[in-house]
């Protein structure tokens, strides 16, 4: 059967969607998330070597976002969504194997390298296919509803993660991240790519040249588009604080008074919030400058509403702010992609990746010190400061 012009680029999003999503559930399907900060802790580390690791991880994707996005448009982007998760899984083994601070730093460093071979790549990959199938302006909802594949992934962890701990402990809940992370790198090597002629040619004559030409034709188009300059800014400035205060959750959860056993089950209840927040993001895109900037500001609210309440029900409130976040972090990179218009769309968006790595490493350093001699929630309540001196600039940004 000869299939009809129109149905194939229909067919080719479908098989995009069907990888991305399935790669994005797989990619956070991870069983330690839920708890490794309380492997942390019970290892004997304190909220400063916590902290430390944390920065250690940040660092890692600060210097090799932007090289990583360079190859990812001079090469292959597809090579590095699947190389990502196989580092990952060898850092969770060495958790669980030798649980130790060294162990702990040296996973940290090879989680961020698997980062950052993802970043950029996974969003320049994605908006390239369907602007060749004619279907870019489904991208924020395709991301959306990817980043709710990826959220509901983290709930099938927090749900999955506490009767495995019972019947394994940590060992079991590592080996369960392992698998997770080789079976996302088997779904990534499906991804399609068709790559644009002018990159093709340039990383095929001289690699070397063809990396560092993109390199230099994307910072050049960032310094002379004032929209890809804010659209770079505003990624981090969304995504930086409520990614940060993620790794420090599973503590708030601890301090309102439930069980250990019970915090991935209240986490659940956090990351419905986010999941909702994703799903929502295609019909949200039509949200102007203050649509965007009252998004933040409420969601700012409940951030610290929740945080300072410090009840297991106030995590409600949590869920609620995380949900506008993801929902503001999908639109900042929608804004980004659809600003963007040369070959560098992955160093671009890796350059973004940057930025939020930089932001995530200061609320790192702030919370260790907040943590240290206030609350988790006073600290969780504090840092929605940033986020509603956003929605000011958000608002004054002229068009």
């Amino acid at each position: 059967m000869t299939l009809s012009p129109a149905r194939v680029p229909a067919l080719g999003v479908r098989r995009l969607t069907a990888t991305l999503y399935g790669y994005s559930f797989l990619d956070d399907l991870v069983l330690l998330y839920p708890v490794y900060a309380l492997l942390f802790s019970d290892t004997g580390l304190s909220v400063w070597q916590i902290s430390s690791l944390f920065v250690l991880w940040s660092l890692t994707g600060v210097l090799l976002e932007i090289p990583s996005g360079a190859w990812a448009d001079a090469v292959s982007r597809r090579t590095l969504l699947w190389l990502g998760p196989l580092l990952g899984s060898a850092g969770f083994a060495l958790w669980v194997i030798v649980p130790s601070y060294p162990a702990f730093a040296a996973g940290f460093v090879l989680w961020g390298v698997r980062g950052a071979l993802g970043s950029g790549a996974l969003e320049a990959l994605v908006y390239e296919e369907l602007d060749r199938l004619g279907a870019a302006d489904r991208y924020a909802r395709i991301m959306g509803r990817a980043n709710a594949a990826a959220l509901l992934g983290v709930v099938a962890a927090m749900a999955l993660a506490g009767p495995v701990f019972d019947f394994g402990g940590y060992p079991a809940v590592g080996l369960a991240s392992v698998l997770a992370g080789l079976l996302t790198a088997a779904v990534a090597a499906g991804f399609p790519e068709h790559r644009a002629p002018v990159v093709a040619a340039e990383a095929d004559a001289d690699g070397v040249a063809g990396w560092t030409a993109m390199l230099r034709a994307s910072l050049t188009e960032a310094r002379r588009d004032r929209a890809v300059r804010h659209a770079l800014l505003l990624v981090p400035a969304v995504s930086a604080v409520w990614g940060a205060l993620d790794e420090y959750t599973p503590l708030l959860v601890r301090e309102t008074g439930v069980a250990d056993a019970t915090v991935p089950w209240w986490l659940l209840l956090v990351w419905l919030g986010p999941t909702i927040g994703g799903l929502l993001a295609g019909g949200a895109e039509r949200l102007g400058r203050a649509g965007l900037a009252a998004l933040l500001a409420g969601s700012a609210v409940a951030l610290a509403a929740g945080g300072a309440a410090g009840t297991p029900l106030a995590l409600a409130a949590i869920a609620l702010a995380y949900g506008g976040f993801q929902l503001a972090t999908v639109l900042a990179d929608s804004r980004l992609q659809h600003s963007i218009e040369g070959p560098g769309r992955a160093t671009l968006t890796s350059a973004a990746g940057v930025g939020t790595e930089l932001a995530t490493i200061a609320v790192y350093g702030g919370y260790g010190l907040l943590a240290s001699t206030t609350t988790h929630g006073a600290a969780f309540a504090l840092f929605a400061v940033p986020y509603v001196l956003t929605a000011g600039l958000v608002a004054a940004w002229r068009r």
